[in-house]
């Protein structure tokens, strides 16, 4: 990936909320949140960047897959790590995505409630349906369309890896770009998958409303988007939470 993209005046740049406790990334598509597998770059790398004055920087509260791009949150030390990570575990962060997909979904709204499991427990992280597997749940709703493609709003009610891109293919609506999941129909529009964490709401301080961040449309998303509808209308990163307030909790 371009070296730009990764400066300290760049990542800093990506910040979309930060207090004492957490950062919020609008972490690019096609960076790999960790080291593994054949790729040598990942966030891990440029993360010192975003210290901000404390003396180890930030560490990753939760994933997103390498491909995906939005909301990324971290816990900018150990106390807090503790404090998210048990938020995540219980599932009390509501995270919102956005995907196209190729084909059109059952009606306006739903849950996919369909177990999900590992392929092979030697083949990867590449997941499948099967009754046998862990409970997964998704819900969705229908943002907009152009007869061939569909702008849908997903909320994973569970954490599954793969979870959305495995649920939504299994209704026949593969998200584009997706080389895996929709190979031969949905990563034929497209080389990069289209799917994006708009929206992360975590109720970090228990007397104070959830802190919601919203990350802007990556640039790969923007034309598909547009055919279905979506107006090039972002809101605030951080929805209701006054500057002063944001920087000074503790």
């Amino acid at each position: 990936m371009d070296a730009a993209l990764f400066t300290p005046e760049a990542m800093m740049a990506r910040v979309l909320y930060r207090d004492a406790l957490m950062l919020v990334l609008d972490k690019p598509a096609g960076l790999a949140v960790h080291a593994g597998g054949k790729k040598s770059e990942h966030l891990g790398l440029y993360l010192d960047h975003l210290r901000f004055g404390l003396p180890q920087a930030p560490e990753l509260a939760h994933r997103l897959d390498r491909d995906t791009s939005g909301c990324l949150v971290f816990g900018r030390h150990r106390q807090a790590l503790k404090r998210l990570g048990a938020l995540f575990a219980h599932g009390r962060v509501e995270k919102t995505y956005w995907a196209v997909t190729v084909g059109e979904p059952p009606g306006e709204s739903g849950v996919i409630d369909k177990p999900l499991a590992k392929i092979k427990p030697t083949y990867g992280w590449h997941m499948k349906v099967d009754p046998h597997g862990q409970p997964s749940a998704t819900e969705w709703r229908l943002l907009g369309r152009t007869g061939r493609l569909s702008w849908l709003e997903c909320r994973p009610l569970t954490g599954r890896t793969h979870q959305i891109r495995v649920h939504l293919a299994s209704i026949g609506c593969p998200i584009v770009g997706d080389g895996v999941y929709g190979k031969g129909t949905a990563d034929l529009l497209s080389p990069h998958l289209h799917l994006h964490a708009r929206r992360i709401s975590v109720p970090l301080y228990p007397k104070k409303s959830p802190v919601i961040v919203t990350a802007p449309v990556a640039p790969h998303l923007t034309d598909l988007l547009r055919s279905c509808g979506w107006a090039d209308e972002e809101p605030s990163p951080v929805d209701a939470q006054p500057v002063l307030e944001i920087l000074g909790e503790g």
